[in-house]
């Protein structure tokens, strides 16, 4: 897919083909124009700091999400996803590392489109989304994503 970058970590094994045809299906439902997405697989450590600088938050997270568009049906923006954080979701949710990283970016993407999860009524709209996407479209991540000094 054009105008999409993944980036990842050298500690991070993963298939970015994948990730471009997880992306790919998603932009089509949601019926988005693509300008500009990079995705970057990050550290916990990378994603504190940027999480510090940007949103003043000391801590790390599973996902950031940066939308440089005024459309909500235009994407232009970077994504941000902690493995070591997805990987640790997984665990808790009792869900495979692919399905949780699916779902981030589902996240990701649902964020912006306009969607939104700071109140309770917000996240219950959105995550009954995520969740409908993640059944139809978690299955284009089928390889095995490792994380290699876990």
């Amino acid at each position: 897919m054009k105008n999409l970058t993944v980036n990842k970590n050298q500690k991070f094994s993963l298939d970015k083909r994948e990730i471009h045809s997880l992306t790919a299906a998603l932009i089509k439902k949601l019926n988005l124009k693509l300008v500009s997405l990079i995705i970057n697989f990050v550290d916990p450590d990378y994603i504190r700091k940027i999480n510090k600088q940007y949103l003043n938050h000391d801590y790390s997270t599973d996902i950031l999400t940066f939308n440089y568009s005024e459309n909500l049906h235009i994407i232009d923006a970077e994504i941000y996803v902690s493995l070591y954080d997805a990987f640790q979701n997984a665990e808790k949710w009792k869900v495979s590392p692919e399905n949780e990283v699916a779902r981030l970016i589902i996240h990701g993407i649902l964020h912006l489109c306009g969607f939104d999860d700071q109140l309770e009524k917000d996240r219950e709209i959105m995550r009954e989304k995520e969740d409908e996407l993640v059944t139809e479209f978690n299955s284009l991540i089928k390889r095995k994503i490792k994380i290699d000094d876990c």
